[in-house]
């Protein structure tokens, strides 16, 4: 966990390969599936398995669109990780109507993920630079962060297409490690306080909610899952509760009830 208000670091190498590995994880399982397969229903409402896919090209098409545009200005506000994922319920209804549209216009999801993919190669490099600002929906952000929110959307909804479709698109494990440590970051960020440590083991620690502050010893209030439970927990796929009944998470302690903080992505 990075020390306390000091943003967590993502190394460029490491993010540039993790998003090429999911990204091909993707188009390679688009061509795998069926007729059948896409209309399949999803975890997200009234979205079967041809709208996620056109859903994941149009996250995918996001950064090359971004870096094609003028930089913001100096005075544009500065957006960072964990700001960004909780701003994400604000566009979730204008995402969902995109996407909608897209998927109707679009006869071949494979197809449209390959269109997707052709224009991302050739502004890698570009994506993970620190030093420029993209314009994106909530303020200005540097590339390098706007390229692990891609990863975000395209672990999240890896797993979504996972669970449509019994398939094993592969999760590509930096990529995974990014996407659950920044949405635990997010979740100190919205519920800030240090009396609950939260643990996803072996990517993220975190401590979270207003309250008496642990020192030293055993922490008295300990919430323990592993990862897909987390994204699922923090993407509103599951809730807190359910999570509990079924064993996927482990909470001790009377403030350890995460119900109140999640999801946090919308």
């Amino acid at each position: 966990m990075p020390p306390a208000n000091k943003p967590r670091t993502y190394d460029p190498v490491r993010v540039r390969k993790a998003l090429t590995a999911q990204v091909e994880a993707v188009a390679g399982a688009a061509h795998e599936l069926t007729a059948e397969q896409c209309a399949l229903p999803t975890a997200l409402p009234g979205w079967d398995v041809h709208h996620l896919l056109v859903h994941l090209a149009l996250q995918i098409d996001a950064l090359p669109k971004l870096l094609a545009r003028p930089e913001p200005t100096a005075t544009a506000p500065e957006v960072d990780l964990p700001r960004w994922a909780l701003s994400t319920s604000s566009i979730a209804d204008r995402m969902d109507t995109d996407t909608r549209a897209e998927a109707a216009a679009t006869d071949g999801p494979a197809a449209r993920v390959d269109a997707a993919v052709e224009q991302l190669e050739p502004v890698l490099e570009s994506a993970v630079r620190t030093d420029l600002l993209l314009p994106q929906a909530f303020g200005a952000m540097r590339a390098l962060d706007f390229t692990v929110t891609r990863l975000v959307e395209l672990v999240v909804h890896t797993d979504d297409l996972n669970r449509a479709t019994g398939l094993s698109v592969p999760l590509d494990r930096l990529a995974l490690a990014a996407t659950v440590r920044l949405l635990a970051d997010a979740l100190a960020v919205k519920a800030p306080g240090h009396t609950v440590e939260v643990r996803v083991p072996p990517f993220a620690v975190t401590h979270c909610v207003e309250g008496p502050r642990h020192t030293r010893g055993t922490p008295s209030h300990v919430v323990e899952t592993s990862p897909l439970p987390w994204l699922r927990l923090a993407t509103g796929r599951t809730t807190f509760a359910a999570a509990r009944t079924a064993g996927a998470v482990s909470a001790r302690g009377d403030r350890a009830d995460l119900a109140p903080y999640l999801p946090i992505l919308g």
